[in-house]
Formats: structure tokens, sequence, C-alpha cells
């Protein structure tokens, strides 16, 4: 849970700082000047432009925030005239000022001449936006790697003409997190980069197992000794990398598949389905130290590997026509922390915001922003300030828009 008590008059602007506070806001006003200044020497000076302010800054974030909430395609369309206008919000700054700011804005201008690493405009924020989850939330046991979805609004892609979907171009990046499964808190962020088509390339990460592996490690590099249990997919679940971690103290449940799982070392026995036919709950187990590796029937094989339950420690499922269907224990646990990043997703997914920059960086950007607001809801839900006000999330980012704007009194009330 959440390390620090906040008060009682805490607001959305408290929480989300926890993750972007002013220094960091005040860096980005900096940047931004400093390359609008930049690229008027190098393309001619612009009469039109004045150096933005913090407070510009803060309405600037708030205008791309509202679209996470009202699902508009373009944040330009809070000035017009249609359905996703806002005149209430509008009125803050005019729609040539804040294309201004967009045209300029940055997090780092220039490039040192020590960074290598692509992602280098906004790595010092990941880092900061990453110090700030690891002081303010003190996760389960039970932890989660996963690709959360981020993928363009249903809704749009309903809608739009095949001209508009071939014109949007795919993402050039993977995200990746380590979840608390028992509260949806992201505790890490990872991005995966696609720089070409070489060895590292996203393409290459869809069917490369050791890519998936070094994902694994980078989001588990702070989780060494603390005895946490990380659920995985096919795509990471390895038993080379589960006895690594294990020598490290992370113990591992993850769900194998003979098609996306590197099946290094495991017994080909029982990776092939038997041909008795079996009746739904039985299972077999094989074990090395204190690795499982089980398979479970029901209405298919499924195979899990596991290091951090007993195999002989006997659980169940719940289906809601068939009644309890018998299992390992490894086998609920899984179950049971999936379906809750499922509910997680469904929930929160709806909320990234929406604009769809084309500079990968700043798709990052606005990806990390969104996770840092779901993550200070999720503190929110879990301070006392919740239990005076009871915003659900879409309330809350309105709240954050408002405040952001200077549309509402964030300071405590007497």
């Amino acid at each position: 849970g959440p390390t620090r008590k906040m008060p009682l008059t805490a607001s959305a602007m408290d929480f989300f700082q926890l993750f972007v506070p002013d220094n960091v806001l005040k860096n980005m006003v900096v940047q931004t000047n400093m390359y609008a200044k930049k690229y008027q020497e190098r393309f001619g000076s612009d009469d039109t432009w004045i150096d933005v302010t913090l407070t510009e800054m803060k309405a600037f974030l708030g205008y791309m925030i509202s679209t996470s909430i009202h699902h508009c395609e373009s944040v330009l369309s809070i000035w017009s005239s249609g359905f996703y206008s806002n005149k209430s919000i509008a009125l803050i700054m005019t729609q040539s000022r804040f294309e201004k700011i967009l045209k300029y804005f940055h997090v780092v201008a220039f490039r040192s001449s020590q960074t290598t690493h692509s992602l280098y405009k906004i790595q010092p924020f990941l880092d900061s936006l990453q110090n700030g989850f690891d002081s303010a939330f003190r996760p389960s046991q039970a932890q989660v790697l996963h690709e959360p979805l981020i993928d363009e609004d249903p809704v749009f892609i309903a809608t739009c003409t095949e001209r508009e979907l071939r014109k949007r171009k795919k993402r050039k990046f993977s995200l990746w997190v380590r979840q608390c499964s028992s509260t949806g808190f992201i505790c890490q962020i990872y991005v995966h980069l696609k720089e070409g088509s070489g060895a590292d390339g996203l393409d290459a990460l869809k069917n490369k197992p050791q890519l998936h592996s070094m994902v694994a490690k980078s989001l588990c590099q702070n989780a060494s000794g603390k005895n946490y249990i990380i659920f995985t997919g096919p795509s990471i679940t390895s038993l080379n990398l589960f006895e690594e971690f294990e020598k490290q103290e992370i113990y591992c449940c993850g769900l194998l598949s003979t098609r996306k799982s590197d099946c290094t070392g495991l017994p080909p026995s029982m990776l092939n389905n038997s041909e008795t036919p079996q009746s739904r709950g039985q299972y077999r187990i094989r074990m090395k130290g204190n690795m499982s590796l089980i398979c479970w029937y029901n209405k298919g094989h499924f195979r899990f590997l596991t290091n951090a339950y007993s195999p002989v420690q006997q659980g169940v499922i719940i289906k809601r026509k068939s009644g309890e269907i018998p299992c390992p224990l490894a086998v609920e646990a899984f179950a049971a922390h999936l379906s809750y990043i499922c509910k997680y997703d469904d929930k929160y997914s709806k909320y990234f915001i929406s604009h769809k920059p084309n500079k990968t960086w700043q798709q990052v950007f606005w990806f990390a922003i969104s996770i840092a607001i779901n993550n200070a809801y999720i503190l929110y839900k879990m301070s006392e300030a919740y239990h005076v006000t009871r915003y659900s999330r879409a309330q809350f980012g309105e709240r954050l828009v408002k405040e952001l704007l200077g549309l509402e009194d964030t300071s405590p009330s007497h």
C-alpha cells in the first residue's frame, strides 16, 4: 500500500504530483523554451512566440489529459464547435497558443555528447517517474509482468476509414510493466524500442524468448531479495529464467506454451498431450528441486512452471456453469492474479491519453503520464481522502484537468 499518509483534504493534483512534481514541470518549461530558441535560430524567428510559463505548462498538460476522459481523437477538438468542444476549459488558453507550445514542447531539448540511448529525450522523466513509483508505494508479494492494453481507441477504429487507418503509423515500441496484482499499481515500466530490423527490433521481440527474458530481468532489477512472486505469460516463462530469478530470491509462476515459450531443459514427455482421454481437473506433475512442471487438463491441456507453490497443495477453479474444478494451488493463484489484471485493463486502459503524436518519444511520454494518473487514482482510493469525496476514475481525471488549468482551488480548506 501507500508509504505515506495523505491528508483528508488532498486533491487530485496532490496525488498526481507524487509522481510528476513541480520541479519536473519546471524542467519541461526550461527545456521547451531552450528548444524554441534553438529552433528559431536555425529556421528563422517566430514573432508570435513568448516563452512558456509553469502555469501554461500545467494548462498544456491539462488539455492533453482531458482527451483521456472525453476520448476525442484530436486535442484541438476542445476549441472546435463540434461534439467534443469544451467551452468551459477552452477559454483558459487560445488554440493558437496551445499549438505553439505543442510545436516546441520538449522534456530534453538537446542530446548530450555521452548519450547513445534512443529514449534520451524522455529518459530523465522516466527515471523521475520510477523514483516516484518506488517511494510512494510498497507492492504486495504477488506481481505480474505483462504488456498493458495501450492500443487504439476501439470506437475510433470502428468508425474511421481504411485510408485513415493506413495513414496512422504503427507504434515503434513495446511497453511492458511490473504490476502489483493486489491493487493494480504499476511498479515499474520498461520500454523496448523498435530501432530497426536488427536482432533487438520489435519484430524479433515477438518470437525470441531471450529478448523477453531481457525484458523480465529489466523489470525485476529492483526486486531481488524481497521474496516476490512474479506471474508471467507464455512468452516470458522459461526454466533458465526462473532458476536465475530463484538465486535472487524472486519466485515465479508462469503459464507455459510449447509454441511461445522457451522449453529448454523441460521433459518432452510433459510437453506432449496424452492420447488417453482425460477428465477435467486431472493433472500430472514433474519436479526438479523446487521447480514444478504441472500439466493440468480443463477442456484442453494447460502447463504451468512454478517454484513459488507446492505442487501437492490443492486449489480449485470456480466456473459459473460447471462448478468447482480441482487443480493445484499454483493454477488457482495464477488464474486469480491474471483475472485481476484483466479487470484492471478493462477499467483503466480506456483512460489513456488519446492524443497520438508521430514522434516515438512523445508517444511514450503520454503513455507514461497516463500510467502515472492511473497510479495516482489507485493511491487516492487507498487514502482517507477517498472516504470524504469518493470520485470515480473519470471524475478524478476531470478534477485533475480543472486543477491543472487553475479552475479549482487546490489549497486546503480551513
